[in-house]
């Protein structure tokens, strides 16, 4: 299985990925991270992910877990000019963390990329 600089690199390959994070959302701190940053960094922008991974998570519409798992795969937030995928991953051990990449929206394909960070989310080790 694929480790943490495996996958990051991986999702650059996806069409359109400008840059990709592994992000711890109970802290907000940027595990990894490759590729161009965001507008205020990788440090902000984990911190903007995160604060909308804990919305969607604590919210009352999202609360029913089954299987003692996250019910959210993912969180799609579009801009002007990118796209921004949050995948939420399992671990073995007690951490809540996701995979975060942001897309040029003029050249990206929001399903195929969906799709890509599904498979590295997948195949993803964590230990």
């Amino acid at each position: 299985m694929p480790g943490i600089d495996e996958c990051l690199s991986e999702a650059l390959a996806i069409p359109g990925v400008l840059g990709a994070s592994l992000v711890d959302w109970s802290s907000g701190l940027v595990l990894g991270a490759v590729g161009q940053e965001p507008a205020h960094g990788h440090e902000a922008a984990a911190a903007d992910a995160t604060e909308a991974a804990r919305a969607v998570v604590e919210g009352a519409t999202f609360t029913a877990k089954e299987s003692g798992r996250i019910p959210v795969e993912d969180i799609i937030i579009t801009t002007p000019g990118s796209y921004h995928l949050i995948r939420f991953l399992a671990t073995s051990f007690d951490s809540d963390v996701f995979l975060h990449i942001w897309l040029d929206r003029a050249i990206a394909n929001l399903a195929v990329a969906r799709l890509g960070l599904q498979s590295i989310a997948d195949r993803m080790m964590l230990v």
